[in-house]
């Protein structure tokens, strides 16, 4: 293991609205760019590509993603990011186009480099405080945890939501038949890291290398009706997200050996046959990377679901194997199931 590099291990942040009346139904699309940007920089991050549909818009940035539907919100960085720095100013914003925050989820896997985070994220106690005190005050039922706490692969989440919830509001209760699916893999197999570094002096562009490396990994084949919007990292490194109708997915890679990184996140209905789903996908995403180490959360916001229990099955004849699996249900914020693998040899 390297002694430093870059933290491929992402802080992810998801933020909910609710408001009586949505305006043009655009919500916090109508937001000016500006603002956003703004934002990002205080996260210190910034742009790189963009593509939008009739449901959300979608941002690649320099570090990770952006997600920005009507009454939702999604930014995952990865590096020394400070990503909680974003959420009083989304808050703030959100106001100007009469929206509220009502609703609060942060997740994170254990750093690789935890030394080398800044504040507030130099540990979780930390962020848990800095959330505790930039939240509205109506974010008042509030729960943290730390999954699979024994192990040396952890994951972190806190939710905090309004008390008050109704069904009235507009945006309270939109995910509910929504899963979200989050895989983080670690020692990728070192020819397929390879895909991911850029080819010295080919003349080629960020994006139009990025297009190279979504079609010969097979990044585009994990779900065929995306419409992908992808980036190259000057000298290695790849994001990608996907807009498939009203659901999202992405990819990000940290390729270098010592401290090799990939992840793979998606939404989806839990109305969906999951055995075409979230397992299916599961096992593309790791014959892909071929991780000697990974971890998967599931999260399920309202409606049960249990797609979870065929990911052992879709991913063990690729020679990982099962190592822990842990549940955790948190108040108005859903279920989270999460299970590590590791390879069966040595």
């Amino acid at each position: 293991m390297a002694v430093s590099g870059f933290e491929g291990f992402e802080k992810r942040i998801e933020l909910h609205f609710s408001g009586d009346d949505p305006a043009t139904g655009k919500g916090l699309r109508r937001l000016d760019f500006a603002l956003l940007e703004k934002v990002l920089h205080t996260v210190q991050c910034t742009v790189v590509s963009a593509v939008g549909n009739k449901h959300f818009d979608s941002y690649v940035l320099s570090e990770s993603s952006l997600f920005v539907y009507p009454t939702k919100l999604i930014i995952k960085t990865c590096g020394t990011t400070q990503l909680l720095k974003s959420v009083r100013p989304l808050a703030d914003h959100a106001l100007t186009v009469g929206l509220t925050l009502c609703r609060c989820r942060y997740t994170r896997g254990s750093f690789i480099f935890p030394q080398a985070q800044p504040y507030p994220h130099t540990s979780f106690e930390q962020e848990i405080v800095y959330l505790d005190e930039n939240l509205p005050m109506n974010l008042s039922c509030k729960k943290a945890s730390v999954m699979n706490s024994e192990s040396s692969r952890k994951w972190h989440v806190f939710t905090a939501c309004d008390v008050g919830l109704t069904v009235g509001k507009v945006g309270v209760h939109a995910d509910d038949d929504l899963y979200m699916v989050e895989i983080c893999m670690t020692e990728l197999d070192p020819v397929l890291a390879k895909n991911f570094f850029l080819r010295f002096n080919d003349g080629k562009t960020g994006d139009s290398a990025g297009r190279e490396m979504t079609r010969v990994t097979g990044i585009k084949d994990i779900n065929k009706n995306a419409i992908i919007c992808d980036y190259a990292f000057d000298p290695c490194g790849y994001s990608m997200n996907g807009l498939d109708g009203p659901r999202y997915s992405t990819v990000h890679v940290t390729p270098e050996d010592g401290f090799s990184y990939a992840s793979f996140e998606s939404s989806g209905s839990v109305y969906d046959c999951y055995k075409e789903g979230i397992l299916e996908v599961s096992k593309k995403v790791v014959e892909i990377f071929r991780p000697r180490a990974l971890s998967v959360s599931i999260t399920t916001c309202g409606a049960r679901y249990e797609g979870w229990r065929g990911v052992e099955r879709a991913i063990e004849p690729l020679g990982l194997r099962l190592t822990s699996c842990t549940s955790e249900e948190f108040l108005n914020s859903g279920r989270v199931v999460f299970q590590t693998f590791t390879t069966c040899w040595k």
